[in-house]
Order: structure tokens, then C-alpha cells, then sequence
């Protein structure tokens, strides 16, 4: 299995190969060269299995002929021992014909857990393999911060830096990433929002020579293998509820796209996804590009669900690829439209399939906080700002008896226990785990929305000492940074 570049013009590289690469160098996404598929009966055989066991079989085929499908089997093993519910994203139901998937029981209470806890460890194993080391950096709107450095703390071959906008995560969110005290951890704050924040990232990766320099890889959704791990749980929700024999229709808090496309993904593998419901809270690029055909990002607006306040959702770009028939001159000439004009418009018969595959809802802050509630009054349940998005678009769905409505639910309430006690009237229960994580001191250094700043303080901190295996730190390059 090979994997390409959105925009054509990257070499196409093993599975391996794109895991470490995180971006293509022509800034383009990996996707796989063809989409492997299962019958009804490989479907079929998922249910029953072990989370670990029903992982192993969908994402073999996209390691197929890499060294890295040896390690596959030991590293889901591992990965999902210390999750916290037995079934690993079990699922509830809240309504008639309406379920939530609960993606929460991970050691950060995240969804981003699931995929983290096996990338870190496919990475370190790679590096270890190659005796190599990696410089990590991502950029975090507030859980996938927390997942990946509960993932790659103290891991031999990487050093993780997590850039996230100040002021703009929940307490919860920042202490779970900045009371990490392993010398390979790094974090920053970044005087900005989370599209600085990513911009940064991007501008990284586009920087070849330092790209090399530091042997950087990244972890944010633009990871290919971040997506193939959380196609996971589509199949294991699906099968449960009757899938391959039945279709089945799922709602998505959505802010960079990743998640979702996880979905499309998951379709085009073979499970009869009736339907992908887009789930926006106000910051609507996405639902705004549904209704009208043109994606225009604006200024990010800061709401209750704030891992969403994204505007520029990067891994829409890998959906335009599909859209545009596997076409990288069409995605490029979208970027480059994007990048001078700010906005890009979608041809008719690419709307239509858009329209075909997906709907799209736009969810405010009444409407969150009345869903959160409304489904702790009629169900007992508490569920977090995101998760409340998602069942909240779920609602506006037209009632089909014959398909379950799956909602994504995306974090535990009690990352966010102001918003869900200001709706309910009650405190979530904060479990002993995110208490104890919680008292810690904290470790973390403010930049300004620099690229030469940022990328000055990564080159300084790299090869942390005595997290590693004996590299030194590099050169810091204060005022040879690119622009984003």
C-alpha cells in the first residue's frame, strides 16, 4: 500500500513513510493510493471481537508489505489496556433510534486518545527501528494537545512540542498538557488562536531545511495514521447496531474535519454509512461551504466547545480530493485560490457530492447549552459542550426508524464543568485520575504569534538532555523562519 499527496507533486511513500512524514513536502495530505475494502462477511465477523482484535483486521490492509504491521498487533494491545470502560468506545443510547459513542474513557478523556495512544507508539517503535529520532510538533484547539503528550511522554526517540492558543482551551485542557514534567515534553502558548497556532505547524513543515534539521514529524490530523486509527470506531458502532446488513447514520462535532472524514473513510472501506452529519458550533466555515458551495473562512470566534473554533479545517482538503475525482491540479488550484483570495469556490458537480454524502448544521450556544439541558433532564446524562453540538445537529435530522443516528461523543463532561453546571445545574464528577493530574504544577512557555519566534524556541529545546539517546540539542535559527 502506497499513499499519496493531495497536491500531486510529493513522492508517494510506505505507510511508514507517511507516518513520520506527518505532511507531504509539496503541503499537500497523504491519503491511500486506493481504498481497500471488506465484504459483508469480514463486517460481519467484527462483531463480538475485541476493540483491540476488530482494530487489527480494518487497519491491516493499509499496512500491507510495511515493517510496520509487525508491530501492530502488540501496539493496539497495548494502547487500549488502560482504557477505562472494557468495550473501549461503548455505546448508549439517549433516544429513540439516537446513540451516543462514548470516545471518552481514554487515560485524557478525549476521543483523540484512541488514535494517540497508537500513533505514539508506532512512531517511537519506527524510530527505534531506523535509529532515529523525531522532533514532534502539533498544534492543539484543547484535546489532541492533551492526548499527545499523555501518549509520548518519556518515549526514548521523540521530542513532542504542543503549540495552543492562550487563553483560548479550558482550564482542564491546559493543565492535562502543561503539568507533563518529562524532559521530552514542551509546551507553548501562543499569543493567537488555533489557526495561528496551525498556520505555525504548516509553516514548519513547508520550511524544508528545517524540516530536516530537526527531523520533524507531526501528529495533528494531518497524520494519515491519526485518521485510519479513528476509522475504528465507526465500524465497531455500526456492527453493534446491525451493520452490514442495515445502514447506519452518524452526527460529528467537527472543527479540523478529521474526525468526519474518518467516517467518509470508513464508508468507502465498505460499511453502509447512510448518511455523515457535519456538526459546527458558530464557527461554520464548513456548514457555510455545504449551504453555498463556497468554503470562506473568517475570524474565529471564541465559543463553549472550544477544540471547534476552527475556521480553516485542514483536513477538508483531503475531502476535495475525493471530490474533485482524485485530481491534484484541481486541490492545488483550490489552495492557491484560498491563499490569495482568501475563499474558493466548489464546482457544481462537486456541491452535488458533498450534498450526497454529507449533511451540515450549524449549532449556537442556546442551542448547546438547551441540549445539554434537555438530555440531562430527560436521560440523566451529562454530556460536554462538543458532544451537546453533535447531538443537537443529531435532532435536526429527519427521523428514519430504519437507521441508527450515532453521535460522536467527542470528551468526558468533566473537561468542561462550568459550561455543562451553567447548563444542567449540575457539576460533573471530576474521575480520580483527572484530579490527581490536575494538582500538579505547571510547565509551559508564551510566545508571541511569531513563526521565527516559535520555530527559534523548537530549535533551541530539541533533543531534550537526558530524554534521549544521546543527541545534542540543535542550533537555534532566530529570524530564518518562512511565513505561514
Amino acid at each position: 500500500m502506497k499513499y499519496v499527496s493531495t497536491r500531486g507533486e510529493a513522492p508517494a511513500l510506505s505507510f511508514e513513510g507517511a507516518l513520520l512524514a506527518g505532511l507531504a513536502r509539496d503541503g499537500g495530505l497523504y491519503v491511500p493510493e486506493t481504498w481497500p475494502t471488506l465484504d459483508e462477511e469480514a463486517i460481519a465477523a467484527l462483531d463480538g471481537l475485541d476493540y483491540a482484535d476488530a482494530a487489527y483486521r480494518i487497519m491491516a490492509p493499509y499496512l500491507a508489505g510495511d515493517p510496520c504491521l509487525a508491530d501492530l498487533k502488540p501496539v493496539l494491545d497495548e494502547a487500549y489496556e488502560g482504557f477505562h470502560h472494557s468495550a473501549v468506545a461503548p455505546l448508549r443510547q439517549i433516544g429513540p433510534n439516537l446513540w451516543i459513542l462514548e470516545l471518552f474513557h481514554g487515560p485524557t478523556l478525549a476521543f483523540k486518545d484512541l488514535a494517540m495512544q497508537v500513533v505514539a507508539r508506532l512512531m517511537n517503535r519506527t524510530l527505534l527501528r531506523r535509529g532515529m529520532r523525531a522532533t514532534v510538533i502539533g498544534a492543539t484547539s484543547g484535546d489532541t494537545g492533551a492526548a499527545a503528550i499523555e501518549a509520548f511522554r518519556g518515549l526514548e526517540a521523540i521530542d513532542i512540542f504542543i503549540l495552543h492558543p492562550k487563553g483560548r482551551i479550558s482550564d482542564v485542557q491546559r493543565r492535562q498538557m502543561t503539568t507533563a514534567t518529562e524532559p521530552n515534553v514542551h509546551n507553548v502558548a501562543v499569543e493567537g488562536t488555533f489557526d495561528d497556532c496551525q498556520s505555525i505547524v504548516k509553516a514548519m513543515f513547508n520550511d524544508g531545511a528545517l524540516r530536516d534539521r530537526l527531523d520533524l514529524t507531526g501528529i495533528n490530523s494531518i497524520n494519515w495514521a491519526r485518521i485510519l486509527v479513528q476509522m475504528v470506531y465507526y465500524f465497531t458502532a455500526g456492527v453493534a447496531l446491525g451493520a452490514p446488513y442495515r445502514e447506519v447514520a452518524f452526527a460529528v462535532p467537527t472543527g479540523n474535519f478529521g474526525d468526519i472524514f474518518a467516517g467518509y473513510a470508513a464508508k468507502r472501506m465498505g460499511l453502509p454509512v447512510k448518511r455523515l452529519v457535519l456538526a459546527t458550533n458558530l464557527n461554520d466555515s464548513l456548514a457555510r461551504a455545504y449551504a453555498t458551495g463556497i468554503f470562506e473562512p473568517r475570524d474565529v470566534i471564541a465559543t463553549s466547545s472550544p477544540a471547534m473554533d476552527i475556521q480553516l479545517a485542514s483536513n477538508f482538503e483531503r475531502l476535495l480530493f475525493e471530490l474533485a475525482g482524485r485530481e491534484p491540479k484541481r486541490v492545488r488550484s483550490l489552495m492557491e485560490e484560498l491563499r490569495n483570495t482568501g475563499a474558493f469556490r466548489l464546482k457544481a458537480s462537486e456541491l452535488a457530492e458533498l450534498r450526497g454524502l454529507f449533511s451540515a448544521h450549524s449549532i449556537g450556544e442556546h442551542e448547546t447549552e438547551m441540549t445539554i439541558r434537555s438530555l440531562c433532564d430527560e436521560t440523566g446524562i451529562l454530556a460536554d459542550p462538543h458532544s451537546a453540538v453533535g447531538v443537537a445537529a443529531a435532532r435536526l435530522e429527519k427521523d428514519d426508524p430504519k437507521t441508527p443516528m450515532i453521535v460522536l461523543s467527542t470528551a468526558h463532561p468533566a473537561k468542561f464543568p462550568e459550561a455543562v453546571e451553567r447548563a444542567s445545574g449540575r457539576v460533573p464528577e471530576m474521575p480520580e485520575r483527572l484530579r490527581l493530574r490536575l494538582g500538579q504544577n505547571e510547565r509551559c512557555t508564551m510566545l508571541p504569534n511569531d513563526f521565527a519566534t516559535v520555530a527559534d524556541f523548537i530549535c533551541s529545546h530539541s533533543w531534550a538532555p537526558g530524554a534521549g539517546i544521546g543527541h545534542n540539542r540543535k542550533p537555534a535559527i532566530a529570524g530564518n523562519g518562512v511565513g505561514a
